[in-house]
């Protein structure tokens, strides 16, 4: 099985900038999809940003123009850069990745903990 480790979070002022990292245990390059969520206390966990097997991307409209997401195969890691950063961008981010075959599976990260605050 997959484990995801996170990496990279800490505390930035506004309009600053972050790059998240993932590491994969395993291989990522069968995966279906792999991308980057977000959780605030009492909040629902919501996709920030995820990427496809086919190279595709999505982005949460909160967050376009602002954080790229990227993966690279070889090292087993997808990467979210983060520029811009604004006070409501603040919470525990997820790393998250999808095998849609059967027998379906999903692995999680542990969360890493972003906060932007002046």
């Amino acid at each position: 099985q997959v484990q995801l480790v996170e990496s990279g979070g800490g505390l930035v002022q506004p309009g600053g900038s972050l790059r998240l990292s993932c590491a994969a245990s395993g291989s990522i390059f069968s995966a279906n999809a792999m991308g980057w969520y977000r959780q605030e206390p009492g909040k629902q966990r919501e996709l920030v940003a995820e990427i496809t097997n086919g190279g595709g991307t999505n982005y949460a409209d909160s967050v376009k123009g602002r954080f790229t997401i990227s993966r690279d195969n070889t090292k087993n890691t997808v990467t979210l850069q983060m520029n811009s950063l604004k006070p409501e961008d603040t919470a525990v981010y997820y790393c998250n990745v999808k095998f849609l075959s059967f027998p379906y599976r999903e692995y999680w990260g542990q969360g890493t903990q972003v906060t932007v605050s002046s």
